[in-house]
């Protein structure tokens, strides 16, 4: 089992920065790929950023060149770098995790992440 824990959420400006934290516990040798997704009140959920064992990402195209997702496995604990915010950025922030390896951002989300996080707001304003 792995537990998840977002935080780092709030509230700016458009054209701020937020760093978003995820701190995971349990049996976190086993997570290939993390992930960062959001929703936003009456969308789907989206995908945002992955990051594998092997410290490769891959980025949604909304955020390129704008967010950064990392991880120090020290810390056992997944960053998101947000910066450049824009309003369409608003909404909830969750991570997750999977054993299974990825160079993408999954599909089928539901299905290849075991483990999610409760979820951080970010709310950009204009």
């Amino acid at each position: 089992q792995v537990q998840l824990a977002e935080s780092g959420g709030g509230s700016v400006q458009a054209g701020g920065s937020l760093r978003l934290s995820c701190a995971a516990s349990g049996y976190t040798s086993s997570s290939r790929c993390m992930a960062w997704f959001r929703q936003a009140p009456g969308k789907e959920r989206e995908g945002v950023a992955t990051i594998n064992s092997s410290l490769m990402t891959s980025y949604v195209d909304s955020v390129k060149g704008r967010f950064t997702i990392s991880k120090d496995n020290a810390k056992n604990t997944l960053y998101l770098q947000m910066n450049s915010l824009r309003p369409e950025d608003t909404a909830m922030y969750y991570c997750a995790a999977a054993r299974y390896y990825c160079t993408v951002i999954p599909r089928a989300p539901d299905q290849f992440f075991a483990y999610w996080g409760q979820g951080t707001q970010v709310t950009v304003s204009s």
